[in-house]
């Protein structure tokens, strides 16, 4: 079919990118021989690549951003105007557009009050690492350091974000990594490290707790944990873990930050993934979907309580947080922001994320009663995994390859879906659905019948 532009001839674009863009997470010795894959334009959860083919996006740009959908223009308005009006000043002066969202966000995480901005989820969870290491050197004498991260957990792409990561092939060849970063265990009940029992949930978070006790209490400063684990495998929290965790933290005195990169902004189908939970985290992170992908930004908030850390002392002249992020000062992302919330509201899109997460996980274990392969089916909202194993009652893995031909054949036939992706030594085996927030079911049913027949191509 035609472009919706109506231009279908893209060869010197395609021959530019081959030789002089250099694309994430690709081995471009392919592209000797196939053409890159070039998006030229969305609309709604469609979009269409440079030789005409249409795509139904399953996985939200690729990596769980676009919430709202593409071809937004009300989002595309709104940072034009602001734009216009001014583009940019350094993040030490304020904003209408960076005001108004700080409170327009805030109204919806209660207990919440500081929001700092910055341009990805990497940096947002950097900051929250110096806030912990300041306060670690203003009130502990800088013994109250270390920060806990979990096991097939990410955090973001930098060197002391990947110090925080749980999945080591992301971090094979860049180390040496920064110090006084320790890994806890993972909660994927579906690996249970204890075998079959009713108090996963509790059992997990005592493995935080033993870990906690092993370094020394009085040298731990932060946990980082997210909702769900996103690229690790797609893994709600069992019960009670994240109650037992909040509880751990207060114990110990350990600041207990939440990563919604992936989760915030109503994929799970609240506003951030840790409000299913009751628990008050200390610091939030969050990125990707915060203005869905209509321009850069990232926050790092914080309770009132850790922000008047900061205040303590107004004659130190090193109290205050001495940090800068050149691009949150940049107006375009609370402008997207603001208008990205704005839809979410108006369009119920929350509602929209739990009915159709409950029919998309309903539409899977469907599949998994058809498909021997499909070992678990897992998820929350419109945030969904299905793990692939060679042998259900051993639950061996499928190999990488297996997962990565599903969704290749998905992709041939027009479905983006996503998988864990050289993360996990052995464990590269689930695919991820992460569809936009306005999906329908007709929409989801396109999706899992994709995912069927390539099942049935692939592993007959």
């Amino acid at each position: 079919m035609d472009l919706p532009t109506g231009q279908n001839d893209y060869s010197e674009v395609i021959e530019n990118d081959r030789a002089h863009v250099w694309h994430h997470l690709s081995q471009h010795k392919k592209y000797e021989t196939v053409d890159p894959l070039i998006i030229v334009e969305g609309k709604g959860m469609l979009i269409w690549d440079a030789k005409g083919k249409q795509y139904l996006d399953g996985v939200s740009g690729g990596v769980w951003t676009v919430n709202v959908g593409y071809g937004r223009e009300e989002i595309a308005d709104a940072v034009r105007d602001q734009l216009v009006k001014l583009n940019y000043f350094a993040g030490s002066a304020g904003s209408i557009p960076g005001a108004t969202f700080s409170r327009a966000l805030t109204d919806k995480m209660p207990g919440m009050t500081r929001v700092y901005f910055s341009n990805s989820g990497s940096e947002a969870n950097e900051k929250a690492y110096k806030i912990v290491r300041q306060i670690s050197h203003n009130k502990y004498g800088g013994k109250k350091n270390k920060i806990l991260f979990r096991d097939r957990d990410y955090h973001g792409t930098t060197i002391t974000a990947l110090s925080t990561c749980g999945q080591p092939e992301r971090k094979e060849q860049y180390g040496p990594f920064t110090p006084g970063f320790i890994e806890v265990p993972h909660c994927c009940e579906y690996r249970s490290q204890y075998g079959d029992c009713d108090d996963y949930g509790l059992r997990a978070a005592k493995a935080i707790e033993d870990v906690i006790v092993r370094e020394d209490p009085d040298t731990i400063g932060g946990l980082i944990l997210e909702p769900v684990t996103a690229g690790g495998g797609v893994i709600p929290p069992p019960e009670g873990y994240f109650q037992a965790v909040q509880e751990i933290c207060k114990k110990y005195n350990i600041l207990l930050i939440i990563d919604e990169v992936v989760c915030g902004l109503g994929r799970t189908g609240k506003w951030f993934g840790y409000q299913h939970y009751g628990i008050k985290p200390d610091i939030v992170t969050m990125a990707k979907g915060v203005a869905s992908g209509y321009a850069a930004i990232s926050c790092t908030v914080t309770t009132e309580e850790v922000f008047e850390q900061f205040k303590a002392d107004p004659d130190d002249p090193m109290s205050y947080f001495r940090d800068i992020s050149t691009f949150g000062g940049c107006n375009a992302g609370p402008a997207a922001a603001l208008v990205n919330m704005q839809i979410i509201e108006r369009e119920n899109l929350l509602d929209n994320v739990t009915q159709m997460g409950e029919y998309l996980l309903g539409q899977l274990n469907q599949l998994k009663d058809k498909h021997e392969i499909i070992g678990d089916v897992r998820g929350m909202g419109l945030f969904c995994g299905a793990e692939l194993v060679k042998n259900r009652e051993t639950r061996e893995p499928v190999d990488e390859s297996v997962a990565q031909a599903v969704v290749a054949d998905c992709l041939a036939n027009g479905v983006l879906i996503g998988m864990t992706n050289r993360s996990l030594h052995g464990l590269n085996n689930t695919l991820c659905l992460s569809p936009a927030l306005i999906c329908t079911k007709s929409d989801l049913d396109q999706i899992v019948d994709a995912i069927d027949a390539a099942l049935g191509r692939v592993a007959g």
